[in-house]
């Protein structure tokens, strides 16, 4: 996410804007959008205050009330998908997409399963390759 142009710059444009200049040769004076200047004066004009407004901060989920039934299904069903818990919650009268699900767990500090080696578990059609080969001897030159 992008932060928010410093309160400096914020002052020297409504200072240059103020002196007489349009929103468009402040814009392009300071190397800003135009939707910027215009939208900090009308801020400006508004609140009476350059300073940004807030980023972030808590982001509200319909999952939230459900944190317990979610906590409780994945410590009973370690393997359990989110297509199940997605289904399970339908039954529950709350529709959500398993992405969603999925992004919700990993924000609660829920990870991706891993293997006894700590690397990311895959399906055994990936394990060919250099790595299945180690440890083996090399072939015989038939020649």
């Amino acid at each position: 996410m992008t932060k928010a142009y410093s309160l400096d710059l914020r002052e020297r444009v409504a200072r240059f804007v103020d002196g007489g200049s349009s929103r468009h040769a402040a814009a392009a004076h300071f190397r800003v959008s135009v939707s910027f200047v215009v939208k900090l004066m009308a801020a400006r004009r508004a609140s009476g205050s350059l300073k940004p407004k807030p980023c972030g901060g808590w982001r509200y989920s319909k999952l939230d009330p459900h944190r317990e039934f979610l906590v409780r299904r994945v410590s009973e069903k370690d393997d359990i998908t989110m297509p199940e818990l997605a289904s399970e919650l339908a039954g529950k009268g709350t529709v959500v997409a398993p992405s969603s699900i999925s992004r919700w767990l990993i924000r609660n500090g829920y990870s991706f399963k891993k293997n006894a080696a700590g690397q990311r578990a895959r399906a055994a059609r990936y394990q060919a390759g250099t790595s299945a080969m180690a440890g083996k001897a090399p072939a015989e030159d038939a020649a």
